[in-house]
C-alpha cells in the first residue's frame, strides 16, 4: 500500500518554502470555510495534526458559532463549509452550522472518525447527516485491520466498518446526493525510509475491492493525504529523531505543478475561539492570518468589514512542503 522512498541520513538545510516559489503566494477569492469546532474528541490518534483528545477541552462559543452563521447566510461566494475538530459532530455548533449551510444552498462537509456514532449520545448523527445531505469524509488511514488500529487505536477498525456499512443502509456511497469519501494517510516512519501517498486512482481501487468483497461497503472516493510534521505526527518523528530528514524529503519531493491547486489559496480556516487562518495546518501551528496592514483578522473583524477577502498573501512555513510533495495534499486529496 505503501510507496517507500530513501534520502541521505545527512543533514541539510531547509530552503524556505517561499523561495522554492516563482511568484508570490496570493490568496484567492474565498470559496471555502473551514470551521474547527474545537479540541474535543473520542480518540487521540497518533498522527494527529490537532492533538485531540478525549481530555481537551476547547469548544466554540455561542457568540462565534452565531458570527460565523451570520457569515455563512451573508456571503454567496461561500460554497462549502468544511466541518472538522476534534470529532465535530460532538462539539457545540455543529447542528445549527449544518442546519444554515444547507439553508443557504451550501455544500456541507463533515471530517468524522465514524466512531463517534458509537458514543451515548451521539447515535442519531449519521440519520441526521442524511437527511441534511452532508457530505461525511471519514479517516481509515488503510484498508487492513492492524494498521489503522496502530495509528488510530484498538477497535478503531472494527467499529470503522460497522459505521460504513450503517452510512451504506442510509445510501451513502449510493446516492448521488449522499457523498462518502475516505482519507488514507501514510503510516508515522520509525527510520528514514519515509513515504508519500500511493497515486491515488489506483489505491482506491485496492480499497473499493476490499471492502467491497470482505464487507460489502461501497463510498465514492479515496482521498490521499501526506503526513505534515506537526502535531502528534512531528512529535513522533523527533522521538525518532527523524524531523529534519523527514523535511528534507518532503522538500526533495517539491512540485511545483501543485501549488496553483493548494486549499489554503481559496479558504478561511475558523479555530474555536474565532481566530481566521490560511488554512487548518497554520491554525495548529498558531500563525494567523494578517490583512494588508499586518492585523490578526478574527471572525468578528470579516463580519464588521462585510468582506471575507481581506488576506492579500498565504503565511508559509517549511512544513509546506508537505501540501506540495509529489502529487500533492489537501483536505480533497491529491492535487495533480
Amino acid at each position: 500500500m505503501v510507496q517507500h522512498l530513501e534520502i541521505s541520513s545527512q543533514k541539510y538545510p531547509i530552503t524556505p518554502f517561499a523561495s522554492k516559489l516563482t511568484a508570490p503566494l496570493d490568496k484567492q477569492k474565498i470559496s471555502t470555510l473551514q470551521i474547527n469546532l474545537g479540541k474535543r474528541c473520542n480518540l487521540a490518534c497518533s498522527h494527529c495534526h490537532v492533538e485531540a483528545s478525549p481530555k481537551r477541552t476547547e469548544e466554540i462559543s455561542a457568540e462565534v458559532c452565531q458570527q460565523l452563521i451570520e457569515i455563512i447566510q451573508k456571503f454567496p461566494q461561500i460554497r462549502v463549509v468544511d466541518l472538522t475538530g476534534g470529532a465535530p459532530e460532538m462539539l457545540y455548533g455543529f447542528k445549527p452550522i449544518v442546519k444554515a449551510a444547507r439553508e443557504m444552498g451550501k455544500e456541507v462537509i463533515v471530517r468524522s472518525n465514524l466512531t463517534i456514532y458509537f458514543e451515548m449520545g451521539f447515535a442519531d448523527i449519521p440519520d441526521y447527516c442524511a437527511q441534511h445531505q452532508v457530505k461525511i469524509v471519514a479517516s481509515l488511514p488503510c484498508y487492513l485491520e492492524d494498521n489503522v488500529d496502530k495509528m488510530r487505536g484498538n477497535g478503531v477498525y472494527e467499529k470503522s466498518i460497522k459505521a460504513l456499512q450503517w452510512l451504506n443502509k442510509l445510501g451513502y456511497g449510493k446516492d448521488a446526493n449522499l457523498v462518502l469519501d475516505l482519507v488514507y494517510n501514510p503510516p508515522l516512519p520509525t527510520s528514514d525510509e519515509f513515504s508519500l501517498p500511493p497515486p491515488q486512482e489506483p489505491l482506491e481501487q485496492d480499497y473499493k475491492k476490499f471492502l467491497k468483497d470482505h464487507f460489502d461497503i461501497s463510498f465514492n472516493h479515496l482521498l490521499t493525504i501526506t503526513n505534515l510534521p506537526i502535531g502528534r505526527s512531528k512529535f513522533h518523528l523527533e522521538k525518532y529523531q527523524l524531523h529534519q530528514k523527514y523535511l528534507n524529503f518532503l522538500e526533495n519531493n517539491f512540485n511545483p505543478d501543485t501549488v496553483d491547486s493548494l486549499m489554503c489559496r481559496n479558504e478561511l480556516s475558523i479555530d474555536h475561539l474565532g481566530n481566521v487562518y490560511d488554512c487548518d495546518f497554520n491554525q495548529m501551528e498558531n500563525i494567523p492570518a494578517e490583512n494588508k496592514f499586518n492585523q490578526k483578522l478574527t471572525v468578528a473583524d470579516l463580519v464588521k468589514a462585510e468582506n471575507l477577502d481581506l488576506i492579500q498573501r498565504v503565511k508559509t512555513a517549511q512544513y509546506c512542503y508537505g501540501c506540495t510533495a509529489g502529487s500533492g495534499s489537501s483536505c480533497g486529496g491529491a492535487l495533480i
